[in-house]
């Protein structure tokens, strides 16, 4: 099974290399997708060493000059996940924006194909109206299957709900799918 593996911004982004590592012992192919916002957490390298693939930035390189990246990526996946899943992320996607390689391929992933949300942000951002607004939107329109967050001690010191779902229960939402 091909996954296509969005990480955005935020700080649980380093849990992405240990949600590939989990993946790739199952014999899920992986392609990672990062933000920019992301790779101020995480390396690319890191992923692309882990995933056996490049690592995908930017919506202006085209690997195979003969398709078009954000298409063929989302043509790809069987099952399209984004862990974690940044508050911006979620509104772009919700909002119908595409200014970015994930969000793009976000717009073109095909209706038959999973999705999985696994959000991760401070308590006030995910409880906030619009934010709850918008993960409706992408559950009840677009179908995305949402990992909830946890209720734990966040980065910033605070404890509420906003650390990103344990990788064991991304997991189990993958092997559903």
């Amino acid at each position: 099974m091909n996954i296509v593996l969005g990480i955005t911004g935020s700080i649980a982004a380093y849990k992405a290399a240990d949600l590939v590592r989990h993946l790739k012992r199952e014999d899920y192919e992986v392609f990672v997708v990062m933000t920019k916002n992301a790779t101020t957490f995480i390396t690319p390298l890191t992923l692309q060493v882990l995933s056996k693939n490049i690592v995908h930035l930017d919506t202006t390189v085209e690997p195979d000059v003969r398709k078009i990246n954000h298409i063929e990526l989302a043509l790809l996946a069987d099952l399209f996940v984004i862990a974690p899943a940044s508050a911006n992320i979620i509104g772009k996607i919700a909002s119908g924006i595409a200014d970015d390689l994930l969000s793009t391929i976000a717009m073109a992933m095909p209706k038959k194909t999973k999705k999985i949300i696994a959000p991760a942000m401070n308590t006030r951002m995910y409880e906030n109206p619009i934010q709850q607004k918008n993960l409706q939107t992408l559950k009840k329109i677009l179908h995305y299957t949402e990992v909830p967050p946890k209720n734990a001690l966040l980065a910033c010191g605070e404890k509420g709900c906003g650390v990103l779902a344990s990788i064991n229960d991304i997991l189990e939402k993958i092997k559903e799918n």
